[in-house]
C-alpha cells in the first residue's frame, strides 16, 4: 500500500488553522482555493503534541516504514481512519490513514497507532487506541 497524498499547507487551510487555534471565522482567501469547504462552526476536541524522540522506538519504526511507502507488517496498516471518535481535526472521507505501532509482547495489533493526515509530517499517535492522539513535533 502506497502512502497518502500530502499536500502543502494552502491560503484556505491557514485560514482554517487560524480560525480553529484562534476562534475566529474561517475565511477562504479565494473561492477557488476553498476546497473541500468548511464550516466556521467545527467543533474540534483538544490534540496535545509528543517530541518525537519521546515516542516509543517503535513509533519511529512506523514513521520510517510510512515515510518509505512499506512493506507493512499488517493488512489493516495505510487502510483509511475514518476518525469516527471526532478527537482529530474532521475532515473529508480519505483525509486520515492509520498505521499499527508494535507493542512488545502484545498478541496482536495493541492499542498503538500512527495516523497521519494529507500535510506534510502531520502525523498523530495514539497509545490508547484513539482515545487520545498527540501530534508529533519533529523539532525536539
Amino acid at each position: 500500500m502506497s502512502n497518502p497524498p500530502r499536500f502543502a499547507r494552502t491560503s484556505a487551510l491557514a485560514a482554517l488553522a487560524a480560525a480553529l487555534l484562534l476562534g475566529g471565522p474561517a475565511v477562504a482567501a479565494s473561492p477557488a482555493s476553498a476546497s473541500p469547504a468548511v464550516s466556521s462552526t467545527v467543533t474540534v476536541k483538544a490534540v496535545g503534541d509528543i517530541c518525537y524522540s519521546k515516542l516509543p522506538s517503535q513509533a519511529h519504526d512506523t514513521l520510517r516504514l510510512i515515510a518509505s511507502g512499506g512493506p507493512y507488517p499488517y493488512p489493516k496498516d495505510g487502510t483509511v481512519f475514518s476518525n469516527r471518535e471526532g478527537v482529530l481535526p474532521a475532515n473529508s472521507s480519505g483525509y486520515y490513514h492509520e498505521y499499527t505501532v508494535k507493542t512488545p509482547g502484545s498478541p496482536d495489533r495493541g492499542a498503538r497507532r500512527i495516523v497521519t493526515g494529507q500535510k506534510s509530517q502531520e502525523d498523530y499517535y495514539t497509545a490508547d487506541h484513539y482515545r487520545t492522539f498527540d501530534l508529533v513535533n519533529r523539532s525536539c
